[in-house]
């Protein structure tokens, strides 16, 4: 079982391979650094010299993107790993394909380049990487670093099919990685004109929400209860705000919190498909993200 790390090419943030090594010392297990380079072409009018060099140069830079990673690697000599690269045509499906060899049990990757300092930036290539992943996919904030391990998983719930395929996947995740478990709620709310105020519809909806989000964060904690979770690493909590900026900054966040997001579909052809609400959420978050593969259902 490993850890595999996405690192690109000509890639100078170590964010993912700082989160793995905590994953590592959270749970033991090797961090296998992957970078995929591109594969030459497959039609014989490309052959001959400009494949060759082509080839060449991918090599050269494979190489060199890996020995990158080895020293990377090498600030944590007390982790077993490795780095390597690989050619292929989709940089995802490749490193799923790597992922499977390996026997790969989380695969972490970092955020694109125009992420502010801090914050996850989803690229095309993660969308697609959760998107087809069998196993979590995990995401570090730009410019990542984590000197302990996993102390606290912080759960995106919700009282229907998917949020307690989640919530069972985060018990088990807590306690692999020994971490306590905090079980949120998020209340989006907009804010209204100054002149405008909440009808008494609207409020009792409201409350009528808190309500149910109460009676259905009680039954997690019973259900886990039930199944040996500590009550003392279990803590519940109801994110409010006008915006989803406001109401993940409502919750503390600490040094080696993360926090998990499952599918918006439970559909079986659908493994990990991040809606609106799961990508506001990580594009708020200042901790890393784990995407869990959504089951199947009926």
């Amino acid at each position: 079982m490993t850890y595999i790390v996405g690192y690109g090419l000509h890639n100078d943030d170590q964010s993912a391979i700082e989160l793995a090594c905590q994953f590592a010392r959270s749970q033991p297990e090797p961090v296998h650094v992957v970078t995929v380079v591109p594969r030459g072409w497959a039609t014989p009018v490309a052959a001959g010299d400009t494949d060759r060099e082509f080839k060449a140069w991918a090599a050269q830079e494979g190489e060199r993107s890996a020995e990158t990673a080895r020293g990377f690697l090498s600030a944590h000599p007390e982790i077993e790993s490795s780095a390597s690269w690989v050619s292929g045509r989709s940089v995802p499906q490749t490193l799923l394909e790597r992922a499977a060899e390996l026997e790969g049990t989380l695969v972490v990757v970092g955020s694109g380049d125009d992420a502010p300092d801090g914050r996850i930036g989803l690229t095309s290539k993660t969308h697609r990487l959760v998107h087809s992943s069998e196993i979590p996919v995990a995401i570090a904030p730009q410019g990542y670093r984590a000197d302990g391990p996993v102390a606290r998983l912080t759960v995106a719930f919700r009282d229907d099919d998917a949020g307690w395929t989640l919530l069972t996947a985060a018990a088990d995740i807590c306690r692999r990685v020994n971490a306590r478990l905090r079980i949120v709620t998020f209340l989006v709310t907009p804010g209204r004109m100054a002149t405008t105020s909440v009808s008494h519809a609207e409020t009792q909806v409201i409350e009528r929400w808190k309500i149910q989000v109460a009676s259905a964060q009680r039954g997690a904690r019973e259900h886990l209860s039930s199944t040996g979770f500590a009550d003392d690493d279990l803590e519940l909590s109801l994110a409010e705000g006008v915006d989803w900026a406001q109401a993940v900054g409502s919750l503390d966040w600490v040094e080696g919190d993360v926090l998990l997001v499952g599918s918006s579909s439970t559909h079986r052809l659908a493994q990990v498909f991040l809606g609106s609400s799961a990508t506001k959420i990580i594009r708020y978050a200042p901790v890393p993200v784990i995407a869990v593969p959504g089951a199947a259902v009926g």
